[in-house]
């Protein structure tokens, strides 16, 4: 079991100028912290006010997804300040890929699904016709497919690499990114949770920048002070559609119940792993990868109005937090642009109104996932990455209607419960052995599951860890 009462040092760079991605030195942190003031030539040139840094080369992954429109959104607002050279998707959207494609004349576009090149090229010449090009009067961009066509597109030249791949699919485009020299915007949580310590391994110091809002927040945070100055973090969660309610109210919760999150618009798995709140758990574990903050030195509280996205204690007694509108706007722009903002990227705060926010605590017997998560890092042994892959399997089920909503959380703890000793990873492969047994244990236990059964919930590992 990992000790939880030591910090990791080098998690943050101890407030340091933002370096070349190709030129960094290899102690400090992996996150993006440090001054405001740096300019992204990477030399501690300070901008002046008003003065616009240099066009940006970006590469989004996972562009038809929801991280992935909003951040096209974001440059076809600022054409001065970014440049799409590359997108790529799962090939389930090929119309969109294509509008994309050719609205940004990318110089690439991936998919995952190789069976989707003829559909894919069908779309182009359907959407340039849409356009009113002429037959032969555009530029297709180069095609790349398969299962490494993401990791292909994360090498590709440009400046950053937006990670939105949905899942563990991200860990092998994470890792190319970064060993290519690539500024990572990294909205893929799962490569941390799966792979941390491959990531750690290869990041260079300040290299990604978190998308996620809370992680985002935290890297706005970090600013006011150095990592040896941190007391404790405490991200915030909405709470999701069921906040306020007890375990056993949540017996008989529908899929269509649990996709309506009171706050936020987001993807299908995305929301449900709000609702089970396995994302904060997920978060927590980015969080202390990030960052190398003990878990007992992380928290969660329940904020519904989703505007407070993370606080930073300092060890004087101070509290930093950073609060806007729910809008993943901001966090984007700002991973996009990092250390530099991107003026009106999101709406602010409105300061002429009253405003009350709350902020409770995690009631963690009705939503143990962030518990288990907690038990499952200070494991470690590819823990997290079981957890991961154990909650997706269980988060099919659920919305195939073979699992209740409680079993999610329920087979997850069940899955950690049974899991061989699997060593501390060292290759992807590590990675992709522990969370393939986990996958074939939980739709084991899924196939045997009865819904009048979700109560019978296992203790051992979130109690014991």
């Amino acid at each position: 079991m990992r000790p939880s009462g030591r910090r990791r040092s080098g998690v943050i760079g101890e407030n340091q100028a933002v370096e070349r991605p190709e030129t960094p030195s290899r102690s400090g942190s992996p996150l993006v912290g440090g001054s405001p003031t740096v300019g992204d030539d990477g030399e501690g040139t300070a901008l002046s006010r008003g003065e616009i840094p240099r066009r940006r080369d970006i590469v989004l992954l996972g562009s038809t997804g929801s991280i992935g429109t909003q951040a096209v959104d974001i440059v076809r607002r600022n054409p001065d300040r970014f440049r799409v050279v590359g997108i790529g998707g799962q090939g389930s959207n090929v119309a969109l890929l294509a509008a994309q494609a050719l609205e940004l004349g990318v110089e690439v576009v991936g998919v995952a699904k190789a069976s989707a090149v003829q559909d894919l090229q069908l779309a182009f010449y359907a959407e340039a016709t849409k356009r009113g090009y002429a037959t032969g009067d555009f530029k297709l961009p180069k095609i790349v497919a398969g299962p490494e066509a993401m990791t292909e597109l994360a090498q590709w030249p440009c400046d950053v690499v937006l990670n939105g791949v949905v899942g563990s699919l991200g860990l092998h485009p994470t890792l190319a990114a970064l060993r290519a020299g690539r500024t990572l915007a990294l909205a893929n949580k799962e490569s941390l949770v799966a792979g941390g310590p491959l990531v750690r391994s290869v990041a260079r110091p300040g290299q990604i920048v978190p998308v996620d809002s809370e992680h985002s927040a935290l890297a706005q945070c970090l600013r006011a002070g150095r990592a040896g100055e941190i007391r404790r973090l405490i991200l915030t969660a909405s709470g999701g559609p069921f906040r306020g309610r007890s375990r056993e109210s949540l017996a008989d919760v529908t899929p269509e119940q649990a996709l309506a999150h009171p706050t936020w618009s987001m993807g299908p798995v995305v929301t449900i792993n709000s609702a089970t709140l396995v994302n904060k758990g997920l978060e927590v574990i980015e969080a202390h990868e990030l960052l190398g903050v003990p878990y007992d030195d992380i928290e969660v509280m329940i904020h519904p109005t989703s505007v407070i996205h993370s606080m930073v204690e300092f060890t004087d007694g101070s509290t930093i937090l950073q609060a806007s509108p729910p809008d993943m706007r901001l966090p984007i722009s700002l991973a996009l642009g990092w250390p530099d903002r991107v003026p009106d990227a999101a709406p602010a705060v409105d300061w002429r109104r009253s405003h009350v926010w709350e902020l409770h605590p995690l009631d963690e017997k009705a939503f143990p996932a962030v518990a288990l998560a907690k038990a499952a890092g200070r494991a470690g042994r590819c823990r997290p990455a079981i957890y991961n892959a154990a909650n997706e399997e269980c988060v099919a089920g659920f919305t195939a209607g073979v699992l209740p909503f409680l079993g999610i959380v329920d087979t997850v703890a069940r899955v950690l419960d049974e899991a061989p000793d699997f060593p501390e990873p060292g290759t992807v492969d590590d990675v992709l052995a522990a969370e393939q047994w986990a996958r074939t244990r939980a739709r084991e236990l899924i196939g045997t599951a009865a819904r009048g059964q979700a109560d019978a919930r296992p203790r051992g590992f979130a109690e014991g860890a």
